[in-house]
């Protein structure tokens, strides 16, 4: 199956389709998105319906100023975001999120791993399994994720004007 290949244009980053390449460009391309870069979530491996990522944790990701716990959101970023990047290696295109069902396991303290597997791939819709392990193996959480694989068109509001200042938008949406 070709690969997928991220091309930057004035600016932008480009999905292009049906050109062989390594998951390298695919990493990249998740690695650099705004939201995963501000948690500290970083993809590891991509391709052929597998993506492995991490979480480095920081007192940013704390449930509360007294605690070691680290909040449920940033569990769920990380599947999210590892889950995506499976689909995305088969899609080769933007497959939002339809829908996520996570069961937290245990507390999270420290950095977390998510391995992620696309289990059902078909036309309009994407299922993903992912493990969410601590840094000595134990599992804090398990995910299914539901993803959608076909019908994003040229229109999408995943490449937008709207907050690029360099194509005449804004970066604060106002």
């Amino acid at each position: 199956m070709p690969g997928l290949q991220a091309t930057a244009v004035e600016n932008r980053t480009w999905l292009v389709v049906g050109t062989p390449t390594s998951g390298m460009a695919l990493k990249q391309l998740v690695n650099s998105m705004p939201f995963a870069e501000h948690l500290g979530i970083e993809v590891t491996e991509v391709g052929d319906g597998h993506a492995e990522g991490r979480l480095s944790v920081g007192d940013h990701l704390r449930s509360s100023n007294n605690g070691e716990v680290v909040h449920g959101g940033g569990t769920y970023a990380l599947a999210d975001t590892v889950g995506g990047a499976a689909v995305i290696s088969l899609s080769r295109d933007v497959s939002p999120t339809v829908d996520m069902r996570i069961d937290y396991l245990a507390p999270v303290t420290d950095d977390i791993t998510a391995t992620a597997d696309v289990i059902r791939y078909g036309s309009d819709l994407a299922m993903v399994r992912i493990r969410i392990h601590d840094e000595d193996d134990n599992r804090v959480a398990t995910a299914q994720g539901t993803y959608k694989t076909g019908g994003q068109g040229e229109q999408t509001p995943w490449d937008s004007d709207e907050h690029d200042p360099d194509r005449g938008g804004t970066t604060n949406g106002g």
